[in-house]
């Protein structure tokens, strides 16, 4: 009899294999029939060969990220090997882009960024002191469901002000896993917070210019243009939007789901098991302070925040916190899903593919209210699916050539705006962070996705424009 069951179950299981290979196989191909389609009728309008090409990509990988046919890191890796195959060989097009223009998204700032974020995440871990920051959060806003989620998404907006997004979530992410765990992943509450966290720390960073870099963005091309804007003149705009912003998200899941049956009995969580090395503690607080001052001091000093990614990576492992057994469980696929979106968002800008869209929008026929209101759309929508940062490259130029208070107004409404992509863990590297746990599922960030991708622009556009009368 057991082997019969044990034959049975087996049965079962490559039953399961096989028919999820179907599905994931069909559901693949499909996309791809549906790109090919959508890009035919878009090939008519005639902006060439190379523009479709990148169209189609970039139709085919959206429905791959969202209908998850293939890991969302596999998805990266096909963005960069079809379009060094299009436009860094002669098999499709004569060859136009060296390689590591699109390689080169392997080593970008953003991915050194995360990478170090990864570090201070897995130092803090092992000397304990993202369970002191819970803790911490606890004592001030108490042990139940609701409260303790606004506490943990305020502390996250508050830090992200002032310090990279990508630390911050690590930060905090860490400091909830073992919370997590008690739940179970499946827990709405769980849900919840993974989501909620890498939101808050995305629309937390639109309250300074250092806080966001399509804020730096902003204000260095009004700069340009002669118009400067102060660290405090930003934050009377961008502090009150973002706590709001935060705000109206919690009240947002708490109304979307039940957490009044949560039991949080936070005596069940693991406890501290022996002690932790002071020295190691001290190495771990010394260098998440140093690497920290040195993101948010980078304007003074000039050191890429490339470079100083190093810091974690050089400090953590030369004082025995990190060993290579827990280098070698970093989230990398994560690296590959966000270079696949950087090496999109680089094709979209180089065949011109963004600006095309940016010359229909300028030439429509509608007022200048519904052009802003159209760029802010436009800024959420292109971040979601390529860098926040290239987004904002592109349209806050385009925006600084409206006419008057709109030409000072639109590029901070951008900034804004690009910070409100959260609808794919590829959208910012703080929703990839909470994804590379492994803890929630792409689909568990279409929720908030969808609320800030209607409720970001519309709140960005309303502060802005209340914000230019009184300070323009």
């Amino acid at each position: 009899m057991p082997d019969s069951d044990s034959r049975y179950a087996a049965f079962k299981w490559y039953r399961k294999l096989r028919l999820n290979w179907i599905f994931n196989t069909s559901t693949f191909f499909g996309n791809l029939l549906i790109a090919i389609i959508i890009t035919y009728f878009f090939r008519k309008l005639g902006y060439g060969a190379e523009v479709n090409y990148v169209f189609l990509i970039s139709i085919l990988s959206i429905g791959l990220w969202i209908t998850e046919a293939i890991p969302p890191f596999a998805v990266g890796i096909f963005i960069i090997a079809t379009l060094l195959v299009g436009f860094s060989t002669d098999f499709i097009f004569p060859k136009s882009a060296p390689p590591e223009l699109y390689l080169s998204t392997w080593t970008s700032n953003v991915i050194w960024l995360l990478l170090g974020g990864f570090f201070l995440a897995e130092g803090m871990s092992a000397v304990e002191l993202d369970r002191q920051l819970f803790s911490f959060t606890v004592k001030r806003f108490g042990n139940k469901p609701n409260q303790l989620l606004l506490g943990l998404m305020i502390m996250t907006a508050l830090a992200s002000m002032v310090m990279s997004n990508t630390a911050t979530t690590a930060m905090i992410v860490s400091s909830i896993i073992p919370l997590i765990h008690l739940l179970g992943k499946d827990s709405p509450y769980s849900k919840a917070l993974l989501t909620a966290i890498p939101a808050s720390a995305s629309v937390g960073g639109i309250g300074t210019i250092i806080g966001s870099t399509p804020n730096a963005i902003a204000v260095g091309a009004l700069q340009e243009k002669g118009i400067t804007l102060t660290f405090v003149e930003w934050m009377v705009v961008g502090f009150p939007t973002g706590l709001f912003l935060v705000w109206l998200f919690w009240k947002f899941l708490c109304k979307r789901h039940d957490f009044s049956y949560v039991e949080l009995d936070l005596s069940k969580l693991p406890k501290r098991v022996g002690t932790v090395d002071p020295v190691k503690k001290k190495a771990v607080i010394f260098t998440l302070f140093l690497t920290v001052g040195m993101w948010l001091t980078e304007p003074i000093h000039k050191v890429p925040v490339a470079a100083t990614s190093a810091i974690p990576i050089v400090l953590l492992t030369m004082t025995q916190v990190i060993h290579a057994d827990q280098v070698r469980t970093l989230p990398w696929d994560t690296l590959m899903l966000v270079a696949g979106g950087l090496a999109l968002g680089i094709a979209l800008v180089d065949v011109g593919l963004a600006g095309i869209v940016m010359d229909k929008v300028n030439n429509l026929p509608i007022h200048i209210v519904g052009v802003t209101m159209i760029f802010c759309l436009i800024a959420v929508l292109l971040s979601n699916v390529m860098s926040n940062t290239a987004a904002a490259s592109i349209l806050v130029p385009l925006g600084i050539s409206l006419p008057g208070i709109y030409g000072v107004a639109v590029p901070v409404m951008v900034a804004i705006s690009c910070s409100c992509a959260l609808l794919l863990p590829v959208s910012t590297p703080s929703n990839a962070i909470s994804y590379s746990t492994g803890l929630v599922e792409q689909r568990d960030f279409r929720e908030g996705g969808i609320f800030f991708i209607v409720l970001g622009p519309i709140l960005a556009f309303l502060t802005v424009m209340v914000w230019a009368l009184f300070y323009i």
